[in-house]
C-alpha cells in the first residue's frame, strides 16, 4: 500500500450519543433525550453557569454517577479493536464527555466536547481529574481559585481541536458517523467537508438522518458497529 492519502487506510469516525445510549447513558435530542427533561439554557451554557453554579454542579455530578456506573458495550469495543489493528489510520472524534471509548481500549480518542471526567477552571484554564462530585467552592489547584466548572463545552462555547478534526477529515478516505443527530454544528458539517475532500461517507445510526451519506446502515449500535468492523477487518 502507498502512502498516498487517497490509499482505503485513513479512517475518521464520529461518535455520538447513540453508542453510548445501550451503556445507559442519555442521549440528548430524541423524544426522551436530555434535553426534553431539562432546560439546556440552565444547565448548559456559560449564563446558566453564572446565574446559579449549584445547579449546573448538580446536573453534572448526576451525569458522572451514571457515567461511573457504565459500562463500554460492543460499539466501543469494537470501535477500540478496529483503532488498535489500524495504528495511526483511524482517527476517532467523539461529540460525548463520557470516557467509554477509552474504557474499552481505545488508543486515543478526540473529545471535541471535552470530558465529563475532567474539570476546569473558569479562573486560570487549568484542567485536571475531575472528583466525582464538584461544587461551586472548590478551590483551582493552579490558582486556589473557586471557579471549578466541568471541563464540558456547552452551547455558545467553541468546540475543542478543531484545527486537528479538519486535518484529519482533509486526508481521510473514509468519514464514519455512528449514533448521531447531525444536528448540532460544527459537527453536523463533517460529512460535508469529509466529501469535499474525497473520502467517501457512511453512516451507522439507529435511523438514518437527513444529512447525506454515501451509505447508511441503521440498526442499534452494539450490532452493526461490530459487524462493520468485522467485515473491515476480516
Amino acid at each position: 500500500m502507498t502512502a498516498d492519502r487517497r490509499a482505503p487506510s485513513r479512517i475518521v469516525i464520529l461518535t455520538g450519543a447513540g453508542v453510548s445510549a445501550e451503556s445507559g447513558l442519555g442521549t440528548f435530542r430524541d423524544k426522551d433525550g436530555l434535553w426534553t427533561k431539562y432546560d439546556l439554557e440552565e444547565v448548559a451554557t456559560p449564563q446558566g453557569f453564572a446565574r446559579n453554579p449549584a445547579l449546573v454542579h448538580d446536573f453534572y455530578n448526576a451525569r458522572r454517577a451514571n457515567l461511573l456506573a457504565a459500562a463500554p458495550n460492543p460499539a466501543h469495543a469494537a470501535l477500540a479493536r478496529l483503532q488498535r489493528a489500524r495504528p495511526g489510520l483511524v482517527t476517532l472524534v467523539t461529540q460525548n464527555v463520557d470516557d467509554l471509548h477509552e474504557r474499552a481500549g481505545a488508543l486515543e480518542v478526540i473529545h471535541m466536547h471535552g470530558e465529563l471526567m475532567r474539570a476546569r477552571c473558569a479562573a486560570c484554564g487549568h484542567v485536571w481529574d475531575a472528583p466525582e462530585v464538584m461544587a461551586p467552592d472548590d478551590p483551582c489547584p493552579a490558582c486556589a481559585a473557586p471557579a471549578t466548572r466541568p471541563d464540558v463545552v456547552w452551547f455558545g462555547e467553541y468546540p475543542y481541536h478543531m484545527e486537528r478534526i479538519a486535518d484529519a477529515l482533509a486526508r481521510a478516505d473514509l468519514f464514519v458517523a455512528i449514533g448521531t443527530s447531525g444536528q448540532v454544528y460544527p459537527a453536523a458539517g463533517f460529512v460535508q467537508e469529509a466529501a469535499m475532500a474525497g473520502a467517501r461517507t457512511l453512516e451507522l445510526n439507529l435511523e438514518a438522518t437527513a444529512a447525506r451519506f454515501d451509505a447508511v446502515r441503521t440498526g442499534p449500535a452494539s450490532v452493526i458497529v461490530p459487524e462493520w468492523v468485522a467485515e473491515l477487518l476480516d
